[in-house]
């Protein structure tokens, strides 16, 4: 039993002594690796390298040298561009067909995000109802989205023509009287165009209203239906304010897709006739490739570019404030 003590004792005895020697390692390694202040690299920048680098090196490259090109009155190709400072947005400002871009890109804004978002809703709220062929419904609706622009053109341009598809339809109900070159004249041009992108793009806000109503929860929509709410109100009153995030995105989106369109104008009409159905994106290209107004072309796409950022900007901040009402 003495032994057995006299070991325990060493043993207690020992503990403070490796613990003192712990100690002096740890002071020591923290004498000889001082604590360093300064930036520290983050662990995932390697994987966002390369996508920096192409921002930075290219996207971020281009957007500059078109603004210094838009400085500029060249064609593209003489060695000795002339400098002309602001010229070029001056001129802008007071270029008719500028504005006429500009109107109508907001006409085609406010009616094709109006119709989408009321097709679009309507759409979901039906769906989400005990239908039969739902799925074979939601494919339909979807197809338009996937279509390219490319392969829908020359089919529209066929329908829509004097002789097309779509007047011979109105001769055969009785209505001839209403038949006319809707992208043949200036009048009705633009609502055609407009027609073909919301039944285009119906079927992506539709897709994200579906989504945005599956997260509503089942139970307050059974506590409407108890207390007595009908159909319109229990959409007008839970569905409407529940998915206003989504509307805010797609408004968003609508936006942006409505300064940079150009696909459907140009391929259907060629922003024709007679600059009935110009665009932003179609009277760039007007001014770069076929005018070879390359200056003038470069300060469209930079205040294009300034436009879309301030309008982002305009909604993510009301987007902020309705969030803290």
């Amino acid at each position: 039993m003495a032994t057995v003590h006299q070991g325990l004792g060493n043993r207690a005895g020992e503990a403070p002594a490796s613990s003192a020697s712990a100690n002096s390692r740890r002071a020591g390694s923290v004498v000889a690796h001082p604590r360093r202040s300064g930036l520290k690299l983050a662990p995932g920048l390697p994987w966002i390298l390369p996508a920096l680098v192409l921002c930075v090196g290219l996207i971020y490259y281009c957007i500059g040298y078109t603004g210094l090109i838009s400085t500029w009155k060249w064609d593209g190709i003489s060695p000795n561009p002339q400098h002309v400072g602001f010229g070029n947005y001056t001129e802008l400002l007071h270029d008719p067909l500028f504005w006429g871009a500009v109107r109508h890109t907001v006409v085609f804004f406010a009616v094709t995000f109006t119709v989408q978002t009321f097709l679009g809703l309507t759409f979901a709220v039906l769906l989400h109802s005990r239908i039969r062929l739902a799925v074979v419904y939601k494919v339909i609706i979807f197809i338009p989205v996937v279509l390219a622009p490319a392969i829908m053109a020359p089919v529209f341009r066929a329908m829509l023509a004097p002789g097309g598809q779509f007047n011979q339809v109105l001769h055969d109900v009785g209505l001839g009287s209403l038949a006319q070159p809707w992208i043949g004249q200036p009048s009705t041009a633009l609502p055609a165009l407009m027609a073909i992108t919301v039944w285009q793009f119906t079927g992506f806000t539709f897709v994200l209203y579906y989504a945005a109503m599956s997260q509503i929860d089942q139970s307050v929509l059974e506590a409407a239906r108890l207390d007595g709410a009908g159909n319109l109100r229990v959409i007008t009153s839970i569905v409407w304010p529940s998915v206003a995030g989504t509307t805010f995105a797609l408004a968003t989106l609508s936006v942006i897709g409505a300064l940079k369109t150009f696909d459907i104008p140009w391929l259907v009409t060629a922003a024709g006739p007679n600059y009935a159905t110009n665009f932003f994106g179609t009277y760039i290209y007007q001014e770069i490739i076929q005018l070879d107004n390359v200056g003038y072309g470069a300060a469209l796409s930079i205040l294009l570019l300034v436009t879309a950022v301030v309008f982002g900007v305009v909604l993510q901040l009301w987007r902020r404030r309705k969030a803290v009402q």
